[in-house]
């Protein structure tokens, strides 16, 4: 950018946009929020990891989503009845907080809309509207503009879309994005009747019995049950998303067993493309004379639920944007760099590797008893636990352990036959 920004209008106050309008108020910036105030009653992205706890008190609200979440310990990885992994967030001691929580959305939403207002942001009720500025710009319509008058009429300095998965600015310049390979579908509702799973708020992640995975996230005075799988093998299953689910669950053997009393309590969301990323984040209009625009949160780019970083993500590209505001190619590069790192982990879990790779240590563990298995088991769950609590995700010695670790440390076990289809 050419200018010093001082004034940004950003457009959707979901967490990455209350974020980043609260982090530039703070800042001294002068902030517009452009919203309507709705909302889908469930919103994928309850479970969180303890990266995002320090962004909760930056922010001053910890105590706040303390009230309205349920305090996770950790994450278990479970495999029909057999075999399981168990990630304790006690294992990030030092690193990061040893704790997350899971989200009853919108109400956790809220939080961050609340804490804007709090601190000054100025707001304008209103699904804004935005329209080409040239070739490569992004300008607020002239009826949106208008419903601001503190702007005087001008155009903010800088726009942010901030529309989650609507891509406002994507879809207005038809910007294309890169899929990923995965064609996958996920279903999910809120039951009752569930048999909890020690310890309280653990979160299940489970490989079904024939094809995908599901999802297990404790919510106060509910379960968010959630099964994810091929488009094609979803619509075998039943003509709408209730008879999908509830089939899903009836065939799977750990999800039956654990919800035989169960009780939906409420809609069954569907949610689609879990992996895109734009192919620009930022852009202008030609020498800087209208408006800068940047995107932010899942309008830039958004991961596989599997692992849960898709709100950390929102919430630090919110951070990141703030930190280099007058240089969206920095902002730009640490995001890709995130998210690339991020999908390659989970790529580890998609494709069998992660769990081959704990089945050998069972298996030296058991041959081999003593010290050395005993530390080689604690400093890989470690290791494991700290990149997928966002602590070192991109950092370059764990990555290369691990693709390592991939290649030669695989003894007994077969990838491929614990790999998620």
């Amino acid at each position: 950018m050419k200018k010093k920004i001082q004034t940004v209008g950003v457009i959707g106050s979901g967490p990455s946009g209350a974020t980043l309008a609260s982090l530039l108020q703070m800042k001294g910036v002068d902030v517009t929020l452009f919203d309507d105030g709705r909302r889908p009653d469930l919103i994928v992205g309850e479970s969180l990891i303890p990266a995002i706890v320090p962004v909760l008190r930056k922010l001053g609200i910890e105590e706040r989503v303390a009230e309205v979440c349920q305090f996770k310990p950790g994450v278990s990885f479970t495999f029909g009845r057999e075999y399981e992994i168990d990630f304790c967030f006690e294992s990030v001691k030092g690193v990061l907080p040893t704790y997350a929580y899971n989200s009853p959305r919108p109400a956790f939403d809220r939080l961050f809309d609340e804490r804007a207002e709090e601190l000054g942001v100025k707001r304008v009720k209103t699904r804004a509207k935005v329209e080409r500025d040239g070739a490569d710009g992004i300008r607020l319509a002239e009826e949106t503009l208008t419903e601001a008058p503190w702007l005087n009429g001008r155009q903010p300095d800088l726009l942010v879309d901030s529309t989650g998965r609507s891509r406002l600015f994507a879809r207005t310049l038809e910007i294309p994005a890169q899929l990923g390979s995965r064609k996958d579908v996920a279903y999910f509702a809120h039951y009752e009747g569930f048999v909890a799973r020690p310890p309280v708020g653990q979160v299940v992640i489970g490989r079904l019995d024939h094809a995908g995975w599901s999802w297990r996230i404790p919510l106060p005075g509910r379960l968010s049950v959630g099964v994810v799988m091929n488009k094609d093998e979803a619509a075998q299953l039943g003509s709408t998303p209730e008879e999908r689910l509830e089939a899903a669950i009836a065939r799977d053997s750990q999800l039956c067993d654990a919800g035989r009393a169960r009780r939906r309590l409420t809609d069954v969301a569907v949610y689609t493309n879990y992996q895109l990323v734009s192919d620009r984040g930022f852009g202008g209009a030609e020498g800087g004379a209208g408006p800068g625009w940047v995107m932010t949160g899942d309008a830039f780019g958004f991961v596989d639920p599997m692992l849960s970083p898709g709100l950390w993500l929102a919430l630090h590209s919110a951070e990141v944007l703030s930190e280099n505001l007058d240089n969206l190619p920095a902002y730009e590069r640490e995001m890709r760099k995130l998210i690339k790192a991020w999908m390659e982990l989970i790529q580890y879990f998609y494709d069998g590797k992660m769990f081959a790779m704990y089945q050998t240590g069972t298996h030296f563990e058991r041959e081999y008893p003593g010290k050395i298995s005993d530390g080689m088991k604690w400093y890989f769950n470690r290791l494991i636990a700290s990149m997928a609590s966002g602590a070192t995700t991109t950092a370059a010695y764990p990555r290369a352990v691990l693709k390592f670790m991939s290649r030669h440390g695989i003894w007994k076990s077969d990838p491929l036959a614990l790999a998620i289809r």
